[in-house]
């Protein structure tokens, strides 16, 4: 892929830029190996998963600057001036195609671009997100709520310039720092969740609700998890780290012949439970889970809690068959490793986007082996990647 930002030297974040493809995923695979290998000798590497090289990132978080009249989205540069990256490459086409008519947008709201270095403006960012179908979720962040009038005013036009424009929200964000978002979120549009097809599953996306930014990659992630866990057919499941509840749906019931061996239809009875800090995102997935499990005993047997991941593990008296994690960059931290290495199940299905984290808790939990492992691109363009892992007891 070739990127005239990156080639100007306006824009450094794609750090691979440039690079053959075919050599960046084979790097990054044998990064994984050399990582991971001491854990697992004899484990079972899958092919990589390939990316699309550019278009496909379903989510753009673009820093907002330039003046009313002339706004920039992009990033800042070493002096907190605002560099346009409206046609950034690595950002899915609907996405882009958006730009120009939310460009226009801030200058119709007179929403003054924040400027960092001198500590005044409205607003910071969009944040931008669209669903496979191509319907959009846009999120104005601003410093105070006086922008909040600004965009609602506006939102009419919007619309009819962006037909496939579903929700959109205000976010405020009044503090000062290197964050991207505020708590405070005001809903502006009559919808305020944006479904998301990935495989046969329609999550449902919530503004202040993780998503991954890669759709096809993650829907390759989502379904390698179901096929290990139909495989192994725990009777229960926990899902720590379980966002939206990508993991958890997929792996809520066994797939494929719903018979058993005598040809009797059978339900499915497998309990899951996902863990998530954020009430949203426990929302959104309780929004999916409703509406692809309808009956009271699916609800109970599909749950979803606000909780941190690591103090739910640790008060929890009971184990369940196997355990599904996908924490943020840092990994899992000592506690939970430790809690799994001295209480965790036979197996467990380890998501990471940081291999380097992920071999530092695969040393804190000698306990168990890697057996199966696969790369899966989710970054292309970058030093970035996915990979799921299967654990199981030694």
């Amino acid at each position: 892929m070739q990127c005239d930002y990156f080639d100007a030297g306006l824009c450094r974040s794609c750090t691979l830029m440039g690079r053959p493809y075919p050599e960046q995923l084979a790097e990054k695979e044998a990064l994984a190996r050399r990582l991971l290998t001491p854990f697992g000798p004899d484990a079972q590497w899958f092919a990589p998963v390939a990316s699309d090289e550019s278009g496909f990132r379903a989510k753009a978080k673009m820093v907002v600057g330039g003046t009313v009249d002339a706004p920039t989205l992009g990033i800042l540069d070493g002096a907190g001036r605002g560099v346009d990256l409206r046609r950034c490459g690595i950002i899915a086409p609907g996405i882009l195609a958006a730009f120009p008519a939310l460009i226009a947008a801030i200058t119709r709201a007179g929403l003054e671009p924040y400027d960092v270095p001198a500590r005044r403006g409205e607003l910071k960012h969009l944040i931008v997100t669209e669903a496979p179908g191509g319907a959009l979720m846009v999120r104005f962040v601003a410093r105070t709520e006086g922008s909040v009038p600004g965009i609602h005013a506006v939102l009419p036009w919007l619309q009819d310039a962006l037909p496939q424009l579903l929700v959109v929200t205000a976010n405020i964000h009044p503090e000062h720092k290197a964050v991207l978002e505020g708590e405070v979120e005001h809903v502006l549009t009559g919808e305020s969740v944006l479904p998301f097809a990935v495989n046969d599953l329609e999550l449902r996306v919530r503004p202040q609700s993780f998503v991954q930014t890669n759709t096809a990659i993650a829907a390759a992630l989502y379904a390698q998890a179901r096929d290990w866990v139909d495989e192994l057919d725990p009777r229960s499941v926990w899902d720590l780290y379980c966002g939206v509840g990508g993991f958890a749906l997929h792996c809520a019931s066994p797939t494929g012949d719903a018979t058993d061996r005598a040809g009797v239809p059978r339900r499915a009875t497998r309990a899951v439970l996902g863990v998530e800090t954020s009430p949203d995102a426990v929302a959104s997935a309780e929004l999916a889970r409703d509406a692809r499990y309808p009956s009271p005993d699916d609800r109970q047997r599909i749950r979803f809690i606000a909780a941190d991941a690591t103090a739910f593990a640790l008060a929890a008296t009971t184990v369940p068959e196997l355990v599904i994690v996908n924490p943020p960059r840092r990994g899992l931290g000592s506690e939970l490793a430790g809690w799994l290495q001295e209480r965790g199940p036979r197996h467990v299905i380890y998501s990471s986007c940081n291999a380097e984290s992920l071999a530092r808790d695969l040393a804190a939990m000698p306990g168990y082996r890697l057996r199966r492992a696969r790369v899966l691109d989710m970054f292309p363009q970058s030093t970035h990647f996915e990979v799921i892992t299967l654990l199981e007891r030694a």
